[in-house]
């Protein structure tokens, strides 16, 4: 048999590779024959051919968001969430005869005809997490870009940025002004563009520009986009113009509309309360001190490393960024990495203590876990978790609380949303570098030793 797939995450960073490597696997235990094209964060990567499609006998595609699939019309096509690729990816072989021709001349007309009634199926809860992520993973890149370079400025010392006409203030300038002026815009443009498509591009960025010079920050960009983005679908939906008109929809009435639609509200309505709210909101996470601080780093740690990359640890991870809105090193941004690495090193080191309680798969697993722990891929816990959810996850969780809840103790902050440890070596990306080391790896530890405890010996 041939197959073809498709892997594709909301992020385009981890879970779409793995995803990927999961239905190689599984499709190589069957003896059949599998090419998969990844639709990550750098674009599409191992790209299927047209005679690859035409060879196949069946398309898989494991995608969290919508992926082009009018090149598959009139092949067997089955679909499947990420997750379930990574974790399941030996029963999605046993069940390949559920797949069904798709045939996109068909699908357009019911997506068109039917979206409502389509929709009905997927929680509004699940639509609107998937809208976020979209302006999220769009984000990220403008984020990463603008820490560093924010830290590399004050790799020259910490008021070097402040003289004029010099390289920290360069750096500072394109980092802090430039790529964090974009952050918001595009976040808001995008969650718009999610929900609208291309139309709610220009009224969600704009949105969003206006929650920076209404001191919204990122809450009012998140506002600005789904408003925005529900807007534009409205005006699509319900404004039916002459054919001769139709037109002027796309170019003049829909981006001139919503967009002043979308600035009134901002200014006006949204923008005070919500800056107030962000303003109370920053002061809060400055001012953390003591018991309240270890608190929100456990939360953090809790959030960022229960469910893997699932809904619970993107809530932690923008909630974490949010706090790097204003360009100063960010507690919440320290303990949220820290949490986020420690499962896969804790796992990782628990395979060199204790090769008993794994599988040469999963020793195996363990090397590249090194790897993905220190880059700060939460991902890397997965093949563990999936094998033995009932003590692995309770030991990476907790060992994650604790490396949050210490980095808050210690006070360590960090300039950049990303990174890993790979970022300890510009000088002034982290606030007491050395107590954050001791945090990551003492939480790593507490995984490792849980794990250890908990976990049977291997039957041979």
């Amino acid at each position: 048999m041939k197959i073809v797939g498709v892997t594709s995450c909301i992020a385009g960073i981890a879970h779409t590779y793995m995803a990927a490597e999961s239905l190689e696997i599984a499709a190589k235990k069957k003896g059949y024959d599998i090419k998969v094209e990844t639709r990550g964060a750098i674009g599409a990567e191992n790209v299927l051919t047209e005679k690859d499609i035409e060879e196949a006998d069946v398309v898989i595609i494991a995608s969290d968001k919508e992926v082009p699939k009018e090149r598959f019309s009139g092949k067997p096509l089955i679909e499947f969430g990420t997750h379930e690729a990574m974790k399941n990816a030996d029963s999605i072989m046993d069940r390949l005869n559920e797949a069904k021709i798709y045939k996109a001349g068909l699908q357009k007309k019911v997506s068109e005809s039917s979206k409502s009634s389509s929709k009905e199926s997927v929680s509004f809860a699940s639509q609107t997490y998937k809208h976020l992520m979209n302006g999220v993973s769009h984000m990220i890149p403008f984020v990463v870009a603008g820490g560093i370079l924010i830290a590399l400025s004050f790799a020259f010392g910490i008021h070097a940025a402040d003289v004029e006409g010099s390289l920290p203030a360069a750096l500072k300038t394109i980092g802090g002004n430039a790529a964090f002026g974009l952050m918001i815009p595009v976040l808001s443009g995008f969650i718009a563009f999610s929900i609208a498509d291309r139309p709610g591009l220009a009224p969600g960025m704009i949105g969003g520009v206006l929650a920076g010079i209404t001191r919204s920050g990122f809450l009012g960009g998140i506002l600005a986009g789904f408003l925005a983005g529900y807007i534009v679908k409205f005006m699509k939906e319900k404004i039916k113009l002459p054919s001769t008109l139709e037109g002027l929809m796309p170019i003049l009435i829909i981006p001139v509309v919503s967009s002043l639609v979308v600035g009134l509200i901002m200014i006006y309505v949204i923008g005070s309360p919500v800056g107030a709210l962000n303003d109370f909101l920053t002061n809060w996470l400055n001012n953390l001190n003591g018991a309240n601080a270890v608190i929100l780093g456990l939360v953090l740690g809790t959030m960022i490393s229960i469910d893997m990359g699932g809904i619970l640890n993107k809530v932690a991870y923008a909630f974490a960024v949010a706090s790097l809105t204003s360009g100063q090193s960010s507690m919440a941004m320290a303990a949220t990495m820290a949490g986020g690495m420690v499962p896969p090193i804790g796992l990782a080191l628990a395979t060199k203590i204790s090769k008993k309680k794994f599988t040469k798969e999963e020793i195996e697993a363990g090397k590249t876990a090194w790897i993905l722990g220190i880059s700060f891929i939460t991902e890397g816990a997965i093949p563990f978790a999936a094998a033995d959810p009932g003590r692995v996850l309770p030991s990476t969780t907790i060992g994650a609380a604790v490396a949050g809840a210490l980095s808050m103790l210690f006070k360590c902050a960090i300039a950049v949303p990303h990174g890993g440890a790979f970022v300890f070596f510009i000088p002034g990306a982290v606030t007491n570098l050395l107590l954050y080391i001791v945090a990551i790896i003492v939480g790593s530890i507490v995984t490792a030793a849980l794990v250890t405890v908990l976990k049977k010996d291997i039957v041979a």
